[in-house]
């Protein structure tokens, strides 16, 4: 676009208009999400108990996994059952709800740790005794290991898959798209629009018209004059 705005203005001494420019259409592609039953093989398929607990956060937060790394203890509120999202994209503060299940398993996931954290609830290095946050790349290698031990390695996973399961699941349990946009923390409603593509809920809502045509089924007798 630089080139063809140069040509213009510098070879053709012509005036160049942004409103006027056209633009190659933006490509839609609609994401990998995985059924219910994948989310659950995925999981327990986790080789270490504490990327289990990762992968369980992901899911069930919807949070990105830089989000995910740099939570914090405090950011855990099991009075009110919420968890404060701190400075995640667009450095914007959101809540999202503590699921019950999730709160017995950062419990069990505390308990088990030899050296509690004060500052960051999942802590770096091999030990997790670290006083920086874990790295985002562990966080991918639980999604592919995890994958891979659940025979989903072709279904492309990585962290922001389980973001986009939050999001479809919850759509088609009924959540409207006002709530999974503030959960997700996107700007636009626009953003969130993508899951009704997603929804199976929405997707069967109308049927196919291929069901009202008055055709014979499968090996049925064609009707002779």
């Amino acid at each position: 676009m630089a080139a063809l705005r140069f040509f213009y203005v510098q070879v053709l001494k012509r005036g160049w208009s942004v409103a006027e420019t056209p633009y190659p259409k933006k490509v839609l592609h609609l994401p990998q999400v995985l059924s219910q039953e994948e989310v659950a093989r995925l999981i327990d398929a986790a080789e270490f108990p504490f990327h289990r607990i990762l992968l369980m956060t992901l899911y069930a937060t919807g949070a990105r996994r830089a989000e995910v790394a740099h939570l914090k203890i405090s950011d855990i509120d099991s009075q009110r059952m919420v968890i404060h999202i701190r400075r995640g994209k667009g450095r914007k503060d959101r809540d999202v709800m503590l699921s019950p299940k999730l709160l017995d398993a950062l419990r069990v996931y505390w308990r088990g740790l030899k050296r509690k954290p004060t500052d960051w609830l999942f802590p770096g290095n091999r030990w997790h005794t670290a006083s920086h946050p874990v790295s985002t790349k562990v966080l991918w290698h639980a999604c592919q290991q995890a994958a891979e031990r659940a025979g989903l390695e072709h279904k492309h996973i990585h962290p922001h898959t389980l973001r986009h399961c939050f999001a479809t699941h919850l759509l088609e349990a009924g959540a409207d798209l006002r709530t999974i946009q503030m959960l997700l923390g996107h700007r636009d409603l626009e953003e969130t629009t993508i899951y009704l593509h997603l929804s199976r809920r929405h997707l069967s809502a109308t049927g196919s018209p291929l069901d009202a045509l008055p055709i014979r089924g499968e090996g049925e007798p064609t009707q002779s004059a």
